[in-house]
């Protein structure tokens, strides 16, 4: 018997068969001309229902899409949906006063706003010269070292945000970059080990090892080695200077010292201006104050970008006899503002008894802004009493 006329089960026949097997192929051919549409849009199309019905025809970006096409789509954009998370990210986390990242502490006022530690200690700053209180740039409210604190969550996620070495132009995480630009960066700027005897090249890492082949410097003569290095006799003079006359007036028979507080107070003046002054205090049996003034006293140092203090010391008690003196200011036991040490004398008498203001030696404005912006300054006095 030939297959067309084999019976299937509830079968009628040959004309049967090929009824059914007509039927077959009319839909097959139905099925075929509404898969075309569907097998032209490409692979990630969902597939068709019997008959040609679409379970969805709604675009691609509707929210009722399938699952699969939506996650399908946030994978083709994620790379570029990253870059703009950082970028939100560091508008959000940025300090509200000079809109970059901060590089250390991160301070919140009482409702939330974020600044960086030099813009916090900076308004401060500002505020104490202006005699106002100090407030908020973004919504006003007070701020002191009191009223703010640190925000810890803030701190370690800028940490973690990528930034650029600046050598090598690649990304890295912020808590990493440091450690990556001194120790690790291959075009790091490094100097020559010949620096000592004079060679001046600087240039990226990775061309040291070739530069040391080949520098002259080592095969220089005793003469010429000699004036490079009486040079830089030259700019370690003074260091040396300040140490030995340290380690001189520290074997002086008299030495006084003492902790002092420089407090905050303003002028009569028509325009008020702010000095600090300290409560008298006695060393070498002698009653002292301390005076200090912020850009030598000038009209508006608020508007200045350059802060400086100087200080004047002040002989209360009456003597017998002049009385010469060295004295210097360092930083108190529990602040960490530089101050470099520097020596000042002065000889006391009745008719002369205040020093002219001289500068107090801090670093840089920064670290003049500390100082501004605490409620008090504390400082260390020596002086050293020059016996005749």
């Amino acid at each position: 018997m030939s297959g067309a006329e084999e019976r299937e089960p509830g079968g009628g026949g040959p004309a049967a068969a090929s009824s059914s097997a007509a039927a077959a192929s009319s839909s097959s051919a139905g099925l075929g001309e509404a898969a075309g549409p569907a097998a032209a849009a490409g692979p990630e199309e969902p597939g068709l229902l019997l008959g040609g019905a679409r379970p969805h025809a709604e675009p691609a970006a509707d929210p009722d899409a399938p699952p699969k096409k939506r996650l399908k789509v946030a994978g083709a954009g994620g790379a570029e949906g990253s870059v703009k998370l950082e970028e939100r990210l560091y508008s959000v986390l940025c300090c509200t006063v000079c809109l970059d990242l901060p590089k250390a502490s991160v301070y919140q006022c009482t409702n939330g706003h974020l600044m960086c530690a030099g813009c916090f200690i900076h308004l401060l700053a500002d505020a104490r010269l202006k005699e106002e209180q100090a407030t908020c740039p973004n919504c006003r409210c007070e701020i002191s070292k009191s009223l703010c604190c640190r925000n810890l969550a803030v701190e370690k996620a800028v940490s973690e945000l990528p930034s650029e070495c600046g050598f090598c132009m690649r990304q890295f995480p912020r808590s990493l970059l440091e450690r990556h630009q001194k120790e690790e960066c291959q075009d790091r700027v490094t100097q020559c080990k010949y620096k000592r005897i004079g060679c001046p090249w600087q240039g990226p890492y990775h061309e040291l090892t070739v530069h040391e082949a080949e520098c002259t410097h080592p095969t220089k003569t005793g003469n010429e080695l000699m004036e490079i290095l009486d040079e830089m006799d030259q700019t370690h003079k003074k260091e040396m200077q300040l140490y030995n006359s340290i380690f001189s007036l520290l074997s002086f028979e008299k030495i006084g010292y003492t902790e002092v507080q420089f407090r905050p107070y303003r002028t009569d003046d028509f325009i008020t201006r702010l000095y600090y002054e300290t409560p008298r205090f006695t060393v070498l049996n002698q009653t002292w104050v301390l005076k200090a003034r912020v850009n030598d006293s000038e009209r508006n140092p608020n508007l200045s970008c350059k802060r400086t203090l100087s200080f004047q010391l002040i002989l209360k008690s009456k003597i017998s006899s002049p009385m010469e003196c060295s004295f210097l200011l360092l930083k108190g036991p529990y602040d960490d503002v530089k101050i470099n040490p520097v020596i000042y004398h002065f000889v006391f008498t009745n008719e002369n008894n205040e020093t002219e203001y001289v500068p107090l030696p801090i670093i840089d404005s920064v670290e003049c802004n500390k100082l501004l912006a605490a409620k008090n300054i504390n400082l260390r006095l020596f002086i050293f009493q020059i016996q005749k």
